[in-house]
């Protein structure tokens, strides 16, 4: 695939972020925009003819992108077909493109002992030019089945359940409690890295294909499983990981703690209901902000606090800093716990003069001032010893703040619409049901994506969409 000697011949090299100092002035996202196609057909060219393509197996992409395959007709200027082949395993490239970690590259065979391809980069340039060009068209349902499914929760698992079923003939109504479609597409990810006008037109384009969306309505509480049941053929949950762990220290109730995704949630709001995010209700303007857990999340919240104009902001880590290269326990292909700076840290760093990472620290305390408002928090040093988590003596430390989020991932669903389901779960309070069968312990009733999986990645969660789609279709054949 790609050109034989294509990888000796063309260095890694991904597209550039706009600069930092530009970037930083707006809410905009951090890509350019553009791309440069013959760049791009060089990258293309690096794909090597590897004989099995790990990018396609297990470590790598979960819905099985064709890589190969598109990589060597973006190297030949076939952008056309090349938009075809990513089209028949992925609902949403200009959503993977742009926020997803890419496994793939993790597992590319040319990453043994070279850069891997720019898959991620190359994904996202021919879905968009796919759009600019006009390839992507409204398409017609030959054939109706009659039947209506009901889909709670418009995530990417639901969206591509939606798209899925769609396809497949189905009446489809997609219900939302926010009053945008979109899940964390649309308030779990910040516009710098998932513009809402990209969410907005995919959406439009499933509404012009047949798809009903529902707002404001929050299935469990204004209306019941069992009303859907009646009126509907098939239901499926696809409601996400929503309950966020917390960290239940001395003075938890300061005012002025928060949940990472209750920040990125009001302020993506205040962004798109009043054309500003730095005078929400919750800004991060003139404070000192920590923000306690890593991945894409904190990276999020630290992109956005900068922008509302934060006084300064620390990342805390409980791990240590990783590695630069892989450690021996860590062999390709598996995913690289290797030190990486996001567009987050590097804001940070051009902002602050520093990484805002501070690794192995475990918060001890908040402390709140005399109207509970929060002045500061303590923590203590840590590390692993045989596995077991050791503090420190005499390594604590005060730290001032007025702005704390917990950024610390998600333990379940929320569980009052698996209540009102009287479905069964499993040992981690996920809905239960099997990876590849998505059958719930009631009829009729299916579930996917991060409420089914655990929290997880866009892609993982598009995967189960068209999985929980397809045993919905054998259910009702």
């Amino acid at each position: 695939m790609g050109k034989v000697t294509g990888f000796k011949e063309f260095d890694r090299k991904t597209e550039e972020y706009r600069p930092v100092e530009l970037r930083l002035k707006d809410y905009g996202e951090i890509f350019t925009g553009t791309h440069n196609e013959s760049h791009l057909q060089n990258q293309g060219a690096r794909c090597m003819d590897c004989g099995v393509p790990f990018c396609q197996s297990d470590d790598g992409c979960p819905i099985n992108n064709l890589i190969p395959e598109w990589n060597d007709l973006v190297y030949n200027d076939k952008w056309e077909e090349a938009l075809s082949r990513l089209l028949k395993t992925n609902n949403f490239p200009e959503f993977t493109g742009r926020v997803c970690p890419a496994p793939c590259e993790g597992s590319c065979v040319l990453g043994m002992n070279n850069p891997a391809v720019t898959i991620k980069n190359i994904e996202q340039a021919i879905i968009d030019k796919g759009f600019e060009q006009g390839w992507i068209k409204p398409y017609d349902v030959e054939c109706k089945t009659g039947k209506k499914i009901a889909i709670v929760g418009s995530g990417p698992a639901g969206l591509a359940a939606a798209d899925e079923l769609n396809k497949l003939g189905y009446g489809v109504s997609v219900f939302e409690r926010d009053d945008r479609i979109g899940g964390l597409l649309m308030y779990g990810i910040p516009n710098m890295k998932l513009g809402k006008d990209i969410v907005d037109r995919r959406i439009n384009f499933m509404k012009d294909c047949g798809v009903e969306f529902i707002t404001n309505v929050n299935v469990g509480k204004d209306i019941t499983i069992q009303a859907l049941q009646q009126d509907f053929d098939a239901v499926i949950l696809t409601t996400g990981a929503s309950e966020a762990r917390d960290l239940p220290v001395d003075n938890r109730d300061a005012k002025g703690v928060h949940m990472a995704m209750e920040y990125l949630t009001i302020n993506t709001k205040s962004l798109l209901d009043t054309g500003r995010a730095d005078e929400s209700d919750l800004s991060a303007k003139g404070k000192d902000v920590i923000v306690i857990g890593g991945g894409d999340t904190g990276t999020d919240c630290i992109g956005t606090a900068i922008r509302q104009g934060a006084k300064s902001v620390v990342n805390f880590e409980l791990m240590s800093q990783p590695p630069a290269e892989r450690a021996d326990d860590n062999p390709w292909p598996l995913w690289p716990l290797i030190y990486r700076v996001d567009y987050g840290h590097a804001e940070a760093q051009s902002t602050f003069g520093k990484d805002p990472r501070e690794y192995q620290l475990m918060t001890k305390s908040f402390i709140k001032g005399s109207n509970g408002e929060l002045t500061g928090l303590t923590t203590i040093n840590v590390e692993f010893n045989n596995g077991q988590l050791v503090e420190i003596t005499g390594s604590e430390k005060t730290w001032d703040t007025q702005l704390v989020l917990l950024s610390m991932g998600f333990v379940s669903p929320e569980h009052y619409v698996s209540d009102d389901a009287n479905i069964k779960l499993d040992d981690r309070g996920n809905y239960k049901a099997d990876y590849d069968q998505y059958q719930t312990s009631q009829a009729g009733i299916f579930t996917a994506g991060d409420c089914r999986r655990g929290q997880s990645l866009v892609v993982w969660a598009i995967d189960e969409g068209r999985g929980v789609a397809k045993r919905v279709n054998e259910y009702l054949a």
